[in-house]
Formats: C-alpha cells, sequence, structure tokens
C-alpha cells in the first residue's frame, strides 16, 4: 500500500483543519437559543431573612421563579450522582453513555433510555420538549456541544436546575424547594436535595401527589449512591431514608397585597423586603380576630403596617383583611397604599412644625371657643368649649378648634408644602382648596405613608436622624430632610403618651402601666375611616379601619375600632424601653404657670423645656398687675390715692375664653369691678372691653327664617361678661333694644343687609359687632 504523498496529505490535514475551524465557528458564532435569554418568571417576595411571603405565578400559569446563582452542593452532587456522573470530564456528549444506552434499547426492543447528559436534556429543554427521533437527538446533541463551549459547566447546571420540570406545573430547583419544603435551596437536606434530582427524571408520572412509593423508592436509591460515593455517612444515611415525602405543593401568602403593589414597580421576579415573616403571621392572625369582632358591628376591611425604628424598615404590613362580600368591599385592593380621609392623624405633625419653629410651647395656652373663618365652624368631638386649654392637651385630647386655630397662625400653604416635603404624596390640590379643614380630615393620605411619617418622628426623637422609611431591603432611599428636629419630636411624643383618649380611658390604664406608648387616633367625618397610629420606644404601629367601598358604619371610631388592634399589636410586639430627653436638643424657659407663655415678671413661674433651636418670644398676655383698695374693687390713680391702692398680679383672659374657661376651672377669679367713682376714668385708660359675642360666631353671615305667618324670624345672639352681676343694653344700630341681667341673650331680628350691635355694660364699657343678615 502506497503512501500519500507529502502533497495529498498537507491537503488532507488541510480539509481536516477547515472541518475543525468550521465547527468551531459554528459553535462559538451559531446563536444559541433565544429561550435561554427569556423566560416568564414567576414574583417571589422575601422577607428580611429570605424566607417566602407571597408569589405570584407566571403569565404561562408555571410555578417558575428566578434562577439561583449557584448550585447548593448537596443539590449538586445529588444531581450529577443521579443523572450525569461524568458530567465533569464530557464535552456534552457522552459516547459511553449513548453506546449503554443503545445497547439497552436493542435488548429491550424499546426506546428505555436516552443516554442524554444534563447538557443534552438542557438542550432540549431549550427547545421546548420536541418529539424524540434521532434527527431530533442529533440536533440535541450538536446544541449540548454548543452550550459546553459557550457557557461552561457552572452555567448549564444552573440553567438546567432553573428550567427542570418538577411535577405539576412547578418548574426549575427554587420553586420546587419552596413549593414543596418551604425554604430556600440552600437549606435543603440530603433527602430533599435526593428527592429534587430525581423528579425531572419523569415529573409527569412521578411526583409528590401520586405513587408516592416509587418515588420513596428512587429517592432512597439515590441516597444510597451517595453513601456509596462517600458523600454521606451511615448515619445521615439513615436519618435522610427516615425524612418523609411532602405532601402538598404550597406557597404562603403572607402579603399578598404588597406583593401586588411591589410586583406594579418592578420587573424584577424576585422582590426581596424588610418584612420578617413570622411577625407578618402573627400580624395576621391577630388582624383576622380583630376583623371578624368589627364585622358584627358594619365595619369589614383592616389595613395594618408596622415599622422598626432602629432602621426605619417596614416589618409587616397587611394591606387588607375583609370580612364580608369580598367583592363588595374590595378584598383585592391594597388599602394601606391607597388615599383615605385623614381624619385627626395629621394634629401631631403640625403641633411638631409649631414647637420646632418656636410659635408654640407645649403649655401654651391655646383658645377654644365657638369659631368660624369665613363660613367654616369647627367642633370639638364632644361639642363642647374650653375657653383655653394648653397646647399639648388640645393634642392629646384630639381637639379639633385649637388644632384649627394653630393652623391658621401656621399657615396652610405652609404645613402643606411641609407635609409634601415629608413624604405625603395624596396631596394633588392646592393648600387653599384644602384650608383649614386639612389638619381635621380635609385631605387624604395612605396609612403606609402616615405611619411612616410618625415613625421617622420617633426615629428624629431618638437618634435625631429620620431617613426616608423602606419596605425593600436591596434599595437604600436617598437622604431627606425632616423637618422636625429630636427635641420638637420628643415633646410631641411625650405629649401623645401622657393623656389618654375618650372612650378608651379604663383600656388606656391597662396598657400605660405595662409600656409607655404615643399614640394618636383619628376618625373621618361621615364615619368612613377610623386610624390609630402609635409608637412605642423600639415600633410605629398604623392602623386603619372602615369598608372598603366608602360605606359609613355607626360604629366606626378611631378610639374604639382602630385603637384595640393597635394596643393588643404592641402587647404583641412586647414593651421596648422609651427614649430618653434628648438634653443636648433641648432648652429651659421660663414660663407662667397659668398660660404657658414666657414669664414676664407678673406670674408665677416654672421651668420648661423647648427644642434648642426654636426661638419662642411670646411674653405672657394674660397678665396684668391691677390696683385694688381695701375693700378689693379695682382702682386707680385718678380716683384714689397711691398710697390706698395695693397692687396685684391677676391672671386673666379674654371674655369669651373666660366665660368657657370657669367651668373647667373653677379656681380662675375674675377682675373684679371697678369702683363706681373709678369707670369713667378706666373707660378713657383701656381698651378692653369686658364682654364679648360667643354667638353668632365673629364673621357670621345669618339667614333668617320666614315663619309660617310670613313674619321673619329672629336670630339669638349670645353675650358674656367678666362680672356675674353686669347688666348690659342693647341697641340694633340707632335703635335701644332693651337690657338683660346675668343672662346675656336677645333674638334679633333684622331686615338683609349689613347691620351694627351695640353693647354697654352698666360701667359704660362698650363693644360693637358687625353682622350680615341674608337674603332669600
Amino acid at each position: 500500500m502506497t503512501k500519500p504523498s507529502p502533497s495529498r496529505r498537507r491537503r488532507i490535514l488541510a480539509a481536516l483543519l477547515l472541518v475543525v475551524l468550521a465547527a468551531l465557528a459554528l459553535l462559538q458564532f451559531s446563536p444559541l437559543p433565544a429561550s435561554l435569554q427569556r423566560s416568564d418568571y414567576a414574583v417571589l417576595m422575601l422577607d428580611r431573612n429570605g424566607r417566602p411571603l407571597a408569589a405570584r405565578i407566571a403569565a404561562d400559569q408555571q410555578w417558575r421563579f428566578a434562577p439561583v446563582e449557584t448550585l447548593p452542593d448537596k443539590y449538586r452532587e445529588a444531581l450529577l450522582t443521579f443523572e450525569d456522573r461524568r458530567f465533569r470530564w464530557h464535552p456534552g456528549v457522552d459516547p459511553l453513555a449513548l453506546a449503554r444506552a443503545t445497547v439497552a434499547n436493542i435488548r429491550a426492543g424499546r426506546v428505555v433510555s436516552g443516554g442524554s447528559t444534563l447538557t443534552m436534556q438542557l438542550a432540549r429543554l431549550l427547545r421546548d420538549d420536541p418529539p424524540r427521533t434521532l434527527w431530533e437527538k442529533a440536533r440535541e446533541a450538536l446544541l449540548a456541544l454548543q452550550l459546553e463551549w459557550r457557557l461552561g459547566k457552572s452555567r448549564i447546571l444552573v440553567e438546567y436546575a432553573s428550567r427542570a420540570p418538577f411535577g405539576g406545573n412547578t418548574v426549575g430547583l427554587r420553586a420546587a424547594a419552596w413549593r414543596y419544603f418551604q425554604r430556600a435551596p440552600d437549606d435543603l437536606s440530603w433527602a430533599e436535595a435526593a428527592l429534587l434530582a430525581v423528579l425531572p427524571n419523569s415529573p409527569a408520572l412521578i411526583h409528590p401527589g401520586r405513587q408516592r412509593q416509587q418515588l420513596l423508592a428512587k429517592r432512597d436509591r439515590l441516597l444510597e449512591a451517595l453513601r456509596q460515593r462517600g458523600l454521606i455517612d451511615a448515619d445521615a444515611l439513615r436519618l435522610a431514608k427516615l425524612e418523609p415525602l411532602p405532601r402538598t405543593a404550597r406557597l404562603p401568602s403572607l402579603a399578598p397585597h404588597l406583593l401586588d403593589t411591589l410586583a406594579a414597580d418592578t420587573t424584577s421576579p424576585l422582590i426581596h423586603t424588610t418584612l420578617d415573616a413570622g411577625l407578618q403571621q402573627r400580624v395576621n392572625a391577630l388582624t383576622g380576630q380583630h376583623g371578624r369582632r368589627l364585622a358584627n358591628d358594619g365595619v369589614h376591611n383592616l389595613s395594618v403596617v408596622v415599622i422598626d425604628h432602629r432602621d426605619l424598615a417596614v416589618r409587616a404590613y397587611v394591606g387588607n383583611v375583609t370580612h364580608g362580600d369580598r367583592r363588595e368591599y374590595g378584598a383585592a385592593v391594597d388599602i394601606a397604599g391607597r388615599p383615605r380621609s385623614t381624619g385627626s392623624v395629621l394634629k401631631p405633625l403640625l403641633y411638631g412644625l409649631m414647637l420646632q419653629e418656636g410659635l408654640l410651647l407645649p403649655d401654651t395656652l391655646v383658645p377654644d371657643l365657638p369659631t368660624n373663618y369665613g363660613g367654616y365652624s369647627p367642633e370639638n368631638f364632644d361639642r363642647e368649649y374650653r375657653g383655653a386649654v394648653p397646647a399639648h392637651e388640645a393634642l392629646a385630647q384630639s381637639l379639633n378648634i385649637p388644632a384649627v386655630r394653630m393652623l391658621r397662625q401656621y399657615g396652610v400653604a405652609r404645613f402643606h408644602d411641609q407635609l409634601r416635603a415629608m413624604g405625603m404624596s395624596t396631596l394633588f390640590r392646592d393648600a387653599e382648596n384644602y384650608g383649614l379643614t386639612l389638619v381635621l380630615g380635609g385631605a387624604e393620605g395612605k396609612l403606609m405613608e402616615l405611619t411612616a411619617l410618625y415613625a421617622r418622628l420617633m426615629a428624629s426623637a431618638r437618634d435625631g436622624q429620620a431617613a426616608p422609611v423602606t419596605v425593600l431591603s436591596d434599595v437604600q432611599p436617598l437622604p431627606e430632610p425632616f423637618p422636625i428636629g429630636a427635641g420638637a419630636a420628643w415633646l410631641t411624643l411625650e405629649a401623645l403618651r401622657d393623656v389618654a383618649r375618650p372612650g378608651t380611658a379604663r383600656q388606656w390604664r391597662l396598657y400605660r402601666s405595662s409600656q409607655a406608648i404615643a399614640w394618636k387616633t383619628g376618625t373621618s367625618y361621615g364615619l368612613r375611616d377610623a386610624w390609630a397610629i402609635g409608637s412605642n420606644g423600639r415600633y410605629t404601629v398604623g392602623v386603619w379601619a372602615g369598608n372598603g367601598n366608602g360605606e359609613p358604619a355607626p360604629a366606626l371610631g378611631g378610639a374604639t375600632t382602630a385603637a384595640p388592634l393597635m394596643l393588643d399589636l404592641f402587647s404583641l410586639l412586647g414593651p421596648a424601653e422609651w427614649p430618653q430627653a434628648p438634653l443636648g436638643d433641648l432648652k429651659e424657659l421660663r414660663v407662667c404657670r397659668d398660660d404657658g407663655y414666657l414669664a414676664g415678671g407678673q406670674c408665677s413661674a416654672r421651668t420648661v423645656l423647648a427644642p434648642l433651636d426654636s426661638h419662642f418670644q411670646a411674653v405672657t398676655p394674660h397678665h396684668l398687675r391691677v390696683h385694688v383698695d381695701d375693700q378689693g374693687r379695682r382702682v386707680h390713680s385718678g380716683c384714689e390715692n397711691v398710697a390706698a391702692m395695693s397692687a396685684r398680679d391677676w391672671f386673666v383672659l379674654p371674655p369669651a375664653q373666660a366665660y368657657f374657661y370657669r367651668f373647667r376651672h373653677p379656681e380662675y377669679r375674675p377682675l373684679p369691678a371697678w369702683r363706681e367713682d373709678c369707670a369713667a376714668g378706666a373707660r378713657a385708660l383701656s381698651s378692653r372691653a369686658p364682654m364679648a359675642v360667643i354667638y353668632p360666631h365673629a364673621g357670621s353671615a345669618l339667614y333668617l327664617p320666614v315663619e309660617l305667618g310670613g313674619q321673619r324670624g329672629g336670630a339669638v345672639f349670645r353675650v358674656v361678661h367678666e362680672r356675674d352681676d353686669a347688666e348690659l343694653f342693647w341697641h340694633l344700630d340707632d335703635r335701644y333694644l332693651g337690657r338683660t341681667a346675668h343672662f346675656h341673650e336677645w333674638a334679633i331680628q333684622a331686615a338683609p343687609g349689613w347691620h351694627t350691635l351695640t353693647l354697654v355694660d352698666d360701667q359704660g364699657f362698650r363693644l360693637r359687632r358687625r353682622f350680615q343678615v341674608l337674603s332669600h
């Protein structure tokens, strides 16, 4: 036999080289299946420790989660032992496996083994499981070679494990681990890893729901093989065989509404949150118990948010617990993230801002009397008036009239801007459209955002810093300044924990003895929304109660509906140490005991705390130095010898405030009357009137109805005087009406238009009030 000539050998080598180069080019440049880069994933939401909270199935109705980054050691060894022991050495196609499969198929007279490597199985999965023909097998082998060349062994294992079928509509290792064992793939035991290694071998016939003995036998044979390879010892093998098979495939649904909300804003199939799955489960259970109770009172929806102050992260989020008709009351709606009328829950923020900016101190008296601003007349929950009340008591008792007066002083536009800067995203109207109702529920807020504001208030009091609250553990919000500093925040929280709410005094005493909680309730107009938001030393808890369809409930109220759940949640969370006063952010001021204004030398004073950088400068307007004779009657130097007079410092409120104040403060003493011979001179010395009209409110426009006989009706004017024994003489325009003593009321009839009411007391002091009567 003649040898090929050198030139022919060169041509053969060149041809072989071209074939090799062509094969390499095919492997390198031939496009990989598009499905390798594109999959329709289910969405999985995890808690702060990687535990599942909720999941949403993929659009193709498969439980297919995001691929694992690396294979856990136990699963990798179990998979390779069962499917492809020579995986680490073959190039994607195993000739020995193919030969063995061919012999087995010939002997059986049918296809009993395919001889496929793991890489070939991945190729088949990427090609959507085509018919099992020789031609398809060849294409599968070519694609396997290409995958080995392009991806590498580690990537191939990850891709296979993330696409393999695990029975039913469960696809991929991550989904199988969570659905069958409720744990992450990294936490699987040897028995669990072995089970998942054998499942893809015949997922249509053998899965945890049926043919359990066959499945158990396959798992145990694999465990024996792992023992033979020295990967587990005899004790581990015995214990692994004792582990039962999972009975059901399930995933938790602890925070489904939060999942819907977060999934709408991201394309990621894996959402890492700051929630705590264990706490979330307990909060769900407690909220469900209260929900069943409240449903009997016509309140069908509840929402809860729990925030940890230490890192300003959400720990529990109950978007909506519904008892009743699920469609009617919107069971699928994430109410915790939807705008609802705020009721009174914005009052502490106004209080804190005014402290911060030096517009009041905790003990500063705020008027609480009949009030009208441009036709708007707020009322307190009990329809009563206190005349004047310390600002911290007005906040703790959630009094509406003082809050409206404080907002008018602070400025609606200013408060509106601060709320938006703090994170309220629901203020979509201009400030003037909200008006003074902004602090009483005229605006809408989300439970999540409002609870976050209270949490930031506590964080500011604790640490002097209040970053935005987060619910995503892998997203850090940008730092934002919080306008209420540590001193003002701590004083605000002290006010909120100091006084019990009406209707909950007995319950509050029980909780106050166990832990300190600063809390605020609110009820919207029309009994549609009930709120309770509070903080202890570690957590802020926000609760909303109502009906998802906006239906009112007569039994609804922040103190009676939402607060009991909030207090029970604090019992669940356990006590926490209340933050110490941030003395470095506070300063001492001397104020009058009676009215909380700066002492001017004419009152009994005491020391109080105020925010360090605030500039409260208002000296008491309610303390007068008066002179009296030896019988206690007021005199002045024009009618009495100076040597015969004695000076006294007197706490004096304006007449309208004093009238209501005296009912709750019997120790209040009105100014003494002027001595008769001193009255004329007193009128010249003082412009201050000792009387006030308390109804109609200042600025009111009156509508006088026509009575049955066709005569125009009247409006009853009510006047108060500092002196109980004073007499008043009434004049309308230029006409004298008559005289009253002790109780000063008069029914006035007047034609449409503007009129002047003039009142003169028995010592000649005069008061004028302009009012308007509207036409029909």
